[in-house]
């Protein structure tokens, strides 16, 4: 469930001879990409209709990225993409992050790695993309204007019924004025000094499924304390048309170690089934889940119960205003989606959403931004949210994608503060080659 569904991993591209990008057989391919998407939000960020604020708005997004890829050898890989992107006509700051901004970040370098072997065994080395599993975790975060790379040593180890990828990485961080760098180099001065280590095994053992389990490690320097801890985790993804239609999902994290000194114990859970037609002309799906995070019960008491949400994708999981992310929250929803055609898809969501400590904040996606001042005791619902969105294909490098998403206001916002609904209104463009 949840927002734009392209894959954030490097892009698939087609045969030489079906892609007027590749050349030399294939051995140098180029690729492009121009996303436009226009959005409007009203009262997304301090649900107020009384004030007139500067996120209560509508703006442009514009996104171009151009890579090209060398393969001198079947086993050597060169891959090297740049990005631009912009907000236009926005009251917002053009700073990333700024008050929610997406922001501006002119021209910039998105991926420049260097692999080495097969598909089977390989080793990637540079600026890149990490992507595992659903991405709850850690993922491209592609519905941002900007995304997410990671600098990184990545090596890969497939085999028929199984694959391990292990890595040590470090986020780069977005500089409108600047290179977009990581503190792997301390580009970006932020002093954290920060490693983001894995692994993380797949497989298909069990016909009916993919089982995943993954150990995640984070690394960061603080002043007031290190934050080192570990995330162990497992997830498992059915496959609908080995079951007759029938679909489930699961996704289990326990985190442990140390969180800016502070001793962390956190767990997070996703739960989900369904079932989709497949029989039917328009492929019908309806799918029922559950997500839930700890918070911190005592923010005095020298631990910390908050899980941390690590590198995800937010948006595609938990309502597409982006007002939650995996942390301190209850959260059931469901959706039921169809395919009026090959090209065409509707999909319609249905959240509900509480705090499930409200001595701890509710984070937004970013999973550090909250959205309210703490006040423990005040009624955990938040409210809920409806999303609808319909997807097109126009045609093979031309896609659309549009929604309209409302929330409802519960009576956590009504005890912290001004508890108006809010909408939030997007259409997006994608060529893609």
């Amino acid at each position: 469930m949840g927002g734009e569904k392209a894959s954030t991993k490097e892009p698939v591209l087609p045969p030489p001879d079906d892609n007027p990008l590749s050349l030399l057989e294939g051995r140098v391919v180029f690729d492009f990409q121009e996303r436009l998407r226009f959005e409007y939000r009203e009262n997304n960020f301090d649900f107020n209709d009384s004030v007139n604020s500067l996120t209560d708005d509508s703006w442009l997004l514009q996104r171009a990225r151009l890579g090209v890829k060398i393969k001198p050898t079947d086993f050597l890989t060169f891959y090297v993409q740049g990005q631009s992107s912009f907000e236009i006509d926005s009251d917002r700051p053009n700073v990333p992050g700024a008050l929610g901004a997406e922001g501006d970040d002119p021209i910039d370098l998105r991926q420049a790695y260097v692999q080495i072997g097969d598909k089977n065994f390989n080793v990637t080395i540079g600026r890149q993309l990490l992507s595992f599993g659903d991405e709850r975790l850690v993922g491209g975060f592609d519905w941002n204007n900007i995304g997410r790379t990671f600098d990184a040593v990545k090596l890969h180890y497939g085999a028929e019924l199984w694959s391990l990828d292990a890595f040590a990485s470090s986020v780069v961080v977005p500089d409108k004025d600047g290179f977009n760098d990581s503190d792997a180099f301390d580009g970006n001065e932020t002093g954290r000094d920060q490693i983001f280590s894995g692994l993380y095994f797949s497989t298909k053992a069990v016909p009916v499924q993919v089982t995943d389990l993954y150990v995640f490690h984070l690394h960061e320097s603080y002043a007031v304390g290190d934050s080192n801890f570990a995330t162990l985790g497992v997830r498992v993804k059915a496959d609908p048309a080995k079951l007759g239609g029938f679909d489930y999902e699961s996704e289990m994290a326990f985190q442990f170690g140390d969180v800016k000194g502070k001793d962390l114990t956190a767990f997070a859970g996703h739960w989900g089934a369904g079932y989709v037609w497949l029989k039917s002309a328009w492929k019908p799906r309806l799918f029922v889940e559950y997500n839930y995070a700890t918070g911190d019960s005592d923010p005095s008491d020298g631990d910390v119960g908050t899980f941390q949400n690590l590198f995800p994708t937010n948006h595609k999981f938990y309502g597409y205003m982006d007002v939650f992310s995996w942390q301190n929250i209850h959260n059931p929803a469901v959706s039921f989606s169809m395919m009026p055609s090959k090209t065409v898809k509707l999909q319609l969501d249905y959240h509900g959403f509480w705090i499930a400590d409200t001595a701890d904040s509710w984070y937004r996606a970013n999973g550090v931004t909250a959205v309210r001042p703490v006040k423990a005791g005040a009624d955990s619902f938040a409210g809920t949210e409806l999303d609808f969105t319909v997807s097109w294909k126009a045609a093979k490098h031309l896609s659309f994608l549009a929604g309209y998403s409302h929330f409802f206001a519960g009576d956590y916002l009504k005890a912290t503060g001004a508890s108006d609904d809010a909408d939030f209104a997007y259409v997006q463009m994608t060529i893609d080659f």
